[in-house]
């Protein structure tokens, strides 16, 4: 039987719901038995008290330190640990897990991230910006360790599921699928006019927020792209985006004798979960089938460039390296704040990442440097904040 000892970073998020849903209905078959040593959640101190009581972990942070007390009020008497605060998240990185989910959305979980990493455990990522802002020190200090990163975006699961590693040197592209968002259809006039409701409602997916705006502007993809390019030791050139809508092929992986092999599933995330969860096994769980008759027809299509930017800049943040893709993660998390708030436009997030990077490339902040990656992506990240701001006040509203 697999036994894992777990801790959920993000426990509250979509990601984190799903991982211990996963866990519970493996544990409830019989397949895997888990213990539960740290659950972490930003805000949502209520279903984080929730979960933990489920669980009984050894302790439960909340990130706000201002619902400190409340959370140790709803543990009371239940013999888990609460604690708050940045510094306890990272304690509970390294908590003593085997296997680590990290799941907290944008920059806030890096340090944690890097902090499971070390620890020789076997890190689930799904957190983007940790591969965005310091990809090669994270990997690093997993093979340093002894541990391992394993992917549960759906699209980088994909490829770690069918990229054959002894033949990563024959691999031609990478080919990331992306369902297109909401807005696929869209001409640039509508898009120019779409609210936060409409950019959060995606036609496949159940993801939080900022994930979903980042898939209407399709800079979930340009990130990906970025990730792509750390995780599997690939070329920019060689990593490319193709709008597939089914969301069925999570991704494909071609090579040089013509071969394209792809790794197909229902649009659930629990599937790149038990993937990460049970490598380098299979878990069974009751996971759904996918119907290809019932399905009929998987299409493709080449995204278009001139109403998604953002896989340009992307793009462009991954050939330019040092602090760019820092940068551009951190003025695309400002921009979307700003959207989700109603004080920019749709089409101004893109816009307002350009000219950050813009202005950020012509001060010379992005270039490399020697230094703890951690504290050197920080900063980045805090001046592309403090420049994006100023973008984002100057942009007309919508």
């Amino acid at each position: 039987m697999l036994r894992r000892r777990v801790a959920v970073l993000g426990s509250t998020g979509s990601v984190g719901v799903s991982t211990l849903d996963l866990l519970g209905k493996a544990r409830a078959s019989g397949a895997a038995e888990v213990e539960v040593v740290a659950l972490t959640a930003g805000r949502n101190v209520a279903l984080l008290a929730e979960q933990a009581l489920a669980w009984r972990p050894r302790m439960a942070v909340i990130a706000d330190e201002a619902l400190h007390a409340e959370l140790k009020s709803r543990l009371a008497g239940s013999g888990v640990e609460a604690a708050a605060g940045d510094a306890a998240i990272v304690e509970a990185a390294t908590a003593g897990a085997d296997w680590i989910m990290a799941s907290i959305v944008g920059a806030a979980g890096l340090a944690p991230t890097l902090a499971a990493a070390r620890t020789g455990a076997i890190v689930a990522l799904a957190n983007k910006e940790s591969l965005v802002c310091a990809g090669p020190a994270l990997l690093k200090a997993a093979h340093d360790a002894g541990g391992a990163v394993i992917p549960v975006d759906s699209e980088h699961s994909a490829i770690f599921q069918v990229l054959q590693p002894a033949c990563a040197q024959r691999v031609e592209r990478l080919v990331l699928t992306a369902s297109g968002g909401p807005f696929r259809c869209w001409t640039k006039a509508e898009m120019a006019r779409a609210t936060p409701e409409q950019a959060v409602a995606h036609p496949n997916w159940n993801m939080g927020a900022k994930i979903s705006v980042d898939s209407a502007t399709m800079m979930n993809k340009g990130l990906e792209m970025i990730e792509a390019a750390y995780l599997f030791a690939t070329p920019e050139s060689k990593v490319e985006v193709l709008v597939h809508p089914q969301s069925v092929v999570h991704s494909l992986v071609e090579y040089q004798d013509g071969s394209t092999l792809a790794q197909l599933g229902p649009p659930d995330m629990r599937a790149p979960i038990a993937c990460a969860f049970a490598w380098p096994d299979r878990l069974p769980w009751p996971a759904p089938r996918l119907d290809l008759a019932a399905i009929g027809a998987l299409t493709f299509e080449t995204p278009d460039p001139e109403r998604f930017p953002a896989l340009a800049l992307a793009r462009q943040a991954l050939k330019s390296g040092g602090g760019a893709p820092a940068a551009l993660n951190a003025a695309n998390e400002t921009a979307v704040a700003a959207f989700l708030d109603r004080r920019i436009g749709f089409l101004d997030i893109a816009a307002a990442v350009a000219y950050t990077l813009e202005r950020m490339s012509a001060g010379g902040d992005l270039q490399a440097r020697d230094g703890d990656p951690v504290a050197l992506a920080l900063e980045v990240d805090k001046n592309a904040r403090r420049i994006a701001a100023q973008v984002v006040s100057h942009l007309d509203r919508p």
